[in-house]
């Protein structure tokens, strides 16, 4: 357990953030009562630069029963974890975005590791280290006894006129030289054009899902389309149509979860982000998260207007051009808003890798090669017992222009599913956190038990472990 030092110095708004988000990702558990605990001490001093920080593990110091922190690395790790590079960035791509070249880890190039995540496994060992007699109690990390966990998602681009997209595809693969490939999809778009290769590819991938035992969450488009959306790549067909309620209903008979995927004219809207919401509450059940469409967002602004329209949860931040960590943040964690040193109001579900990245901006065409990536990312992610969550796009199919695609999620599937993570949908993964958050230590009973509060409800129980990792038998409250 860990409690706040009252010799700790004053605290600005971005500092408390970057506390808060320290603690929660380190699972030691809060103390909100006065018995004798470890305490963490804030102490002024700076930081320097993220690279100091991880050399120097990001200046920890121990004593008996405290941990003492300076302030500077509280301010490093909001930085970090609340995109304030980026939100202060002017630059845009073409698309809106905020390039990459912004982001305090990929300056570092540090973009690889997650570095956050990683500090606060350091704290957590730092307040075991030095509880001595004193009771010291992490709560788990995930449901089930599960040390790590893992969440498939897919962003539905395309239901219909899937010639078109072939066709972009054939000439994205011409302009490499891949001759061997264009020659392979060409056939695979004949052999197809008699029946409907987008339906084909959705229930290929559902069966393998079943299959695996994998629940995922997926992030359908739901305005209306126009000849001016279509040509710009954003709506691509109407959530009312055939095919897309074909798509819907097989999605949600699965078990799996909807969300939307926030049009280009959502990227700060919130009145059209609620309208969009509505939209697809009547056509396939209220959705509690959002992904903007070619993550095309303002950092901050967006996620208050997420916030505003009524989402729980934002899974925007990740990395189109690359994969790895963008807030450095293997987890779930409050958006920031740096404009207003304020929560954005909605937690943030970052992605870790995606299928894209390689093949549209790295120029990587082997499917083997991207699951080579998402598995290297996977295992680090597992290092700090966190979330590894992967976006797959569904129209990765040999007739749409991806031979061996399909195969290859089944592999990715496979070899995460060994590593054995909870795989839950984001929803599910975003209410088990939410309710590991809210626990508080309150009470030490005179038989050595601690008495734990977690108001937030979920359907799995939150539980402690020691030092060592065993299983505690503490007094939860409230929790269920």
């Amino acid at each position: 357990m860990l409690a706040r030092d009252p010799q700790s110095v004053p605290l600005g708004a971005a500092e408390q953030f970057g506390l808060e988000l320290l603690l929660d990702l380190s699972r030691v558990l809060p103390c909100d009562g006065s018995f004798d605990t470890v305490r963490l001490r804030i102490a002024d001093g700076e930081a320097g630069s993220v690279r100091t920080c991880i050399s120097s593990s990001w200046m920890i110091q121990r004593s008996d029963g405290v941990v003492t922190l300076p302030r500077g690395v509280l301010r490093v790790i909001a930085a970090i974890a609340g995109a304030e590079e980026e939100q202060r960035c002017a630059l845009r791509d073409r698309f809106g975005r905020v390039p990459p070249e912004c982001n305090a880890l990929v300056i570092e190039r540090l973009e690889r590791a997650p570095v956050v995540s990683q500090a606060a496994v350091q704290l957590r060992r730092a307040a075991a280290d030095v509880a001595a007699r004193r009771p010291f109690r992490a709560l788990t990390p995930w449901p089930e006894g599960k040390r790590w966990a893992a969440a498939f998602t897919h962003d539905l681009d395309v239901v219909a006129k899937w010639p078109v997209f072939t066709a972009l595809r054939v000439a994205e693969l011409a302009r490499k030289g891949e001759v061997g490939r264009v020659l392979s999809v060409l056939g695979a778009a004949l052999r197809s054009s008699a029946g409907n290769p987008v339906w084909n590819g959705v229930e290929g991938l559902l069966r393998a899902e079943r299959t695996s035992g994998v629940r995922s969450s997926w992030f359908v488009l739901c305005g209306t389309p126009t000849m001016s959306t279509m040509k710009a790549g954003d709506l691509t067909y109407s959530i009312e149509s055939r095919g897309a309620r074909r798509i819907l209903d097989a999605v949600s008979a699965g078990g799996h979860e909807i969300g939307l995927h926030g049009s280009f004219e959502t990227y700060s809207d919130a009145e059209v982000m609620r309208a969009q919401r509505i939209r697809l509450t009547r056509a396939a059940g209220e959705p509690h998260g959002i992904r903007q469409h070619y993550l095309r967002m303002v950092p901050g602004d967006t996620q208050r207007a997420m916030a505003s329209a009524g989402f729980r949860y934002d899974s925007t931040f990740g990395f189109a051009d690359r994969n790895g960590f963008r807030v450095g943040v293997a987890d779930v964690l409050p958006a920031w808003h740096a404009g207003t040193q304020t929560p954005a109001g909605i937690d943030e579900l970052p992605f870790i890798w995606m299928d894209r990245a390689l093949s549209k901006y790295r120029g990587v065409e082997s499917p083997r090669a991207w699951i080579e990536d998402a598995l290297e990312l996977a295992d680090l992610c597992r290092s700090v017992e966190g979330l590894f969550s992967a976006v797959w796009h569904p129209n990765l199919t040999p007739a749409l222009g991806f031979p061996g695609a399909p195969a290859a999620y089944e592999s990715l599937m496979r070899d995460v599913v060994d590593r054995s993570p909870w795989i839950a949908t984001m929803g599910e993964i975003h209410t088990w956190r939410r309710a590991r958050r809210s626990a508080r230590a309150t009470q030490l009973l005179p038989d050595g038990r601690v008495v734990v509060d977690a108001p937030e409800r979920t359907p799995w129980p939150v539980t402690l472990e020691d030092a060592s990792g065993a299983a505690t038998r503490d007094h939860m409250r409230a929790s269920s």
